[in-house]
């Protein structure tokens, strides 16, 4: 068990957080979610012990094994793939060497029987058992099976690290985190260099993870998935629940209701005794009563409404100039990083006022034709800007690139021209960089704070083509659903990338599918072009499209037929106990079966092991189509 013991922070003089207490135990895994800049990632780094507290402590047990994700790298490997992920495996090295110099001391102790030589024998237990929870005698099975999950090839395994892009060092980072198996993991935004078939990947493995967890993430499906309580961080202490996302967003706004009627009752009652103040203070008989009401009312702490902490970003994207009719126009465009071919033959029109999104699995093109659209890349093909175009691009990493040095203020200033001079404070106050925080240095501000930096220049001139590729990376969710408003109240052009449903619904007119070194418009929303893939999610989806190009792929190249029929036969098993669960699930979800459902034991137990054959099957399924496709 691991205890936040009365934890309280200060940066320059402002509280972040006030005597902030909780447990966690085994097993649990703990959604930490506020506003940016509540300090989410300052408190995982508490729990880590890189920072440490003003007062209050961490408490932890002998042996205490912590993993962590940050948000960002800190450097780049030369080292390839595989040797980075080893190192690891350090700690499992330097808990082989612990036992083998306790071996040698045993060997040297003459008095067998000395509580000396007992306490080592208990040290040496401990160790072992240490060795054997970190999986020490299965290392390279664990290691390729960590790292395929994760998306990487065989391949791969022996190319540089520092020749891959950032979203794929950081799955290395999140490798090596998963690989030394930690009484708790504190992952900060995971999701955010992840695929869709990674994140379900990670869903399965923590849903599995027998330790604890901490997990900051915009990605609202993510957290209902694998978390199982939420902690929220306001007014710099801590709301505990013990629900995943979604329902403890039901019971918060329960909360918040009960806090407003309070508060009312409060101040209905702090204006009758002022009331009686003013009627009785100039009355020489009532004037010691007056002041004893005086003193009471001074005594009362006054309610505070929770959502009231919880200022929201409050802006428009500016009124755009008008362009030609056609914004972008691509004929027959390719792309490849040397025999690496990305897409080819790729046609599209986009015209003015089109909001179109970029879907696709990671690595499939949509940030390189993103880029060849700004012109930030070459290219093959003719891929022509339309008239009186102004071009704004959100890229991926756009906050990270950020000079630190400067103050929030100093960075939109410098960028300002003309008109926008005198108007940068309130820019900036419609980012929440308000009073002081404007002289605040981009080195200490959160993710979602830069984030919300990067957004701010990118209204320093009224662009009428925006790109925005994965926007909403480090943004809290209140700050996630006013961006989506803002689009959908720009008149200009947007492009999207984004693998989030939930943004993208209700958002574009067309959904740009990259798949295969092929790019294909389709008409509608996500939700359309779900529709049309036949699937439920944006990660059904992208599982159908791998299973798809399996098959397609079984068809090409395999004359096994011990293979296809153990393939079928899967299939039929998979798509049979799918349909077992799904009937449970829409029990569970029946208002009048759910109560009597939650304490059925032999039901919740049948239900489990379901949901753990099902992966299993998968496992296997994904083995046989691997074996079919080689």
């Amino acid at each position: 068990m691991l205890t936040v013991n009365s934890i309280s922070m200060e940066f320059g003089g402002e509280a972040l957080f006030d005597n902030l207490s909780f447990q966690i135990s085994a097993g649990e895994r703990i959604g930490l979610t506020g506003k940016n800049g509540a300090g989410k990632s300052t408190l995982l780094k508490i729990i880590l012990g890189s920072f440490r507290p003003t007062s209050g402590q961490i408490d932890t047990p002998k042996d205490y094994r912590i993993g962590y994700l940050a948000q960002d790298l800190d450097g780049v490997s030369s080292l390839s793939v595989l040797e980075e992920t080893k190192k690891a495996l350090k700690v499992i090295q330097e808990v082989e060497q612990e036992i083998n110099d306790i071996v040698q001391r045993l060997e040297t102790t003459a008095d067998v029987s000395s509580d000396a030589y007992m306490r080592m024998l208990d040290d040496l237990n401990d160790k072992q058992i240490q060795l054997d929870s970190m999986g020490a005698d299965q290392t390279e099975e664990r290691i390729e099976r960590v790292l395929k999950g994760l998306g990487f090839e065989s391949s791969d395994m022996t190319k540089p690290l520092n020749t891959f892009s950032g979203g794929w060092q950081m799955r290395v980072e999140l490798a090596k985190v998963l690989l030394v198996n930690p009484d708790i993991v504190l992952l900060d935004e995971p999701t955010n260099h992840l695929d869709i078939e990674s994140i379900l990947w990670l869903e399965g493995y923590l849903q599995e993870f027998g330790g604890s967890a901490i997990i900051i993430s915009h990605d609202r499906a993510f957290l209902d998935a694998v978390t199982n309580r939420t902690i929220e961080i306001v007014n710099g202490s801590a709301r505990d629940y013990k629900f995943a996302y979604s329902k403890y967003l039901e019971e918060r706004a329960s909360d918040v209701e009960r806090q407003r009627a309070a508060k009312k009752n409060q101040e209905r009652q702090i204006k009758q005794m002022e009331r009686n103040i003013e009627r009785f203070r100039a009355k020489a008989n009532k004037a010691k009563f007056a002041q004893g009401l005086i003193r009471k009312v001074d005594a009362i702490e006054r309610l505070e409404v929770d959502d009231d902490a919880i200022a929201a970003m409050k802006f428009r994207f500016p009124d755009p100039p008008r362009s030609g009719k056609v914004v972008v126009k691509a004929v027959d465009v390719a792309k490849s990083f040397g025999s690496n071919e990305v897409f080819r033959s790729v046609d599209f029109e986009i015209l003015r006022g089109e909001k179109v999104a970029f879907v696709g699995k990671n690595g499939m093109g949509k940030t390189t034709l993103s880029k060849c659209i700004a012109d930030q890349i070459d290219f093959e093909g003719d891929l022509s800007l339309g008239s009186n175009l102004s071009l704004g691009f959100f890229a991926q990493h756009q906050a990270e690139t950020i000079p630190g040095d400067k103050t929030v203020f100093e960075t939109v200033d410098d960028k300002a021209t003309g008109d926008m001079r005198t108007k940068v404070r309130g820019l900036l106050g419609a980012f929440l960089f308000q009073g002081d925080e404007v002289n605040k240095k981009v080195k200490v501000l959160s993710g979602g704070e830069r984030s919300r930096l990067a957004l701010a220049l990118l209204m320093l001139e009224p662009h009428n083509l925006l790109i925005l590729d994965e926007p909403t990376n480090h943004l809290d969710m209140q700050s996630k659903a006013i961006l989506k408003e803002a689009i959908q109240h720009f008149t200009g052009t947007v492009i999207i990338v984004s693998h989030d449903r939930d943004f993208l619904n209700g958002l574009t007119e067309r959904v740009f599918e990259f798949n295969h070194h092929t790019v294909k418009a389709h008409i509608g929303d996500i939700n359309d072009f779900l529709a049309l893939k036949k699937a439920e999610s944006m990660r059904t989806w992208e599982r159908v499209e791998k299973k798809s190009k399996l098959l397609e792929s079984k068809e090409k190249k395999v004359n096994d037929y011990a293979l296809r029929k153990s393939l079928a036969k899967t299939e039929r098993k998979i798509e049979k106990l799918e349909a077992e669960i799904n009937e449970m699930n829409q029990a569970l979800q029946d208002p009048e079966q759910y109560t009597q459902l939650q304490s059925d034991e032999a039901f919740l137990t049948r239900y489990n092991q379901k949901v753990k054959d099902l992966d299993k099957l998968n496992e296997a399924w994904a083995e046989l189509a691997d074996q079919i496709d080689e």
